[in-house]
């Protein structure tokens, strides 16, 4: 089995976040996607809400169809970083592909991060293009681990969390955004407000 490991912030999670891993299952590009939420720990995300608040939205979100799975792995009171969190993955279904999924716009700069380059050269990266991004300037960067680099023709989420929080502050409609379970959640415990 193909499983893509779809991290983020998801806060809160939309539309497009369903529906990304959706036509990345449709293409055929994998078989599952496990969403997994940030942590709050993360230091370059400092508006998080609750972790349980968000992971509960995620099930919300995929509770109909058993492609999809959300891991609370990241969920923790330090810091996880995706090396440690495709090891898990790796180790829990080790007959199985692991495709980190992400945008070209986090591939451009994965040297970077902790382990980037063992990540590279260990594991499948599904990349979704942004508009603004140079796919083929990141490729040149990553010649190199070209094989493991796969880039989808998913279109990709135009729709951000930002907007949603900042429609509710602004007391404006954003039930066509969300889930119906996610929008009744947020409203039920009135967050973002």
């Amino acid at each position: 089995m193909r499983i893509g490991v779809l991290g983020g912030s998801f806060n809160p999670p939309h539309k497009m976040h369903f529906k990304m891993g959706l036509d990345l299952i449709n293409k055929g590009y994998v078989d599952k996607i496990i969403y997994v939420p940030t942590g709050s720990k993360y230091k370059y995300k400092n508006n998080l809400i609750a972790d349980e608040h968000r992971f509960k939205m995620l099930e919300l979100m995929i509770k109909n169809d058993s492609r999809f799975e959300v891991s609370d792995y990241e969920l923790k009171d330090y810091v996880v970083y995706t090396c440690d969190t495709l090891k898990y993955f790796k180790e829990m279904y080790p007959n199985d592909d692991i495709y980190f999924v992400c945008g070209a716009d986090n591939l451009s700069y994965v040297d970077e991060w902790k382990n980037g380059i063992f990540l590279l050269e260990n594991y499948k990266f599904l990349v979704i293009k942004r508009y603004t991004d140079d796919i083929d300037e990141i490729l040149k960067r990553y010649d190199k681990y070209r094989d493991n680099i796969i880039i989808s023709d998913v279109e990709p989420d135009s729709l951000s969390s930002t907007e949603i929080r900042n429609r509710i502050k602004n007391s404006e409609d954003i039930l066509e955004l969300l889930d119906k379970d996610v929008y009744e959640y947020i409203i039920s415990n009135n967050l973002y407000e």
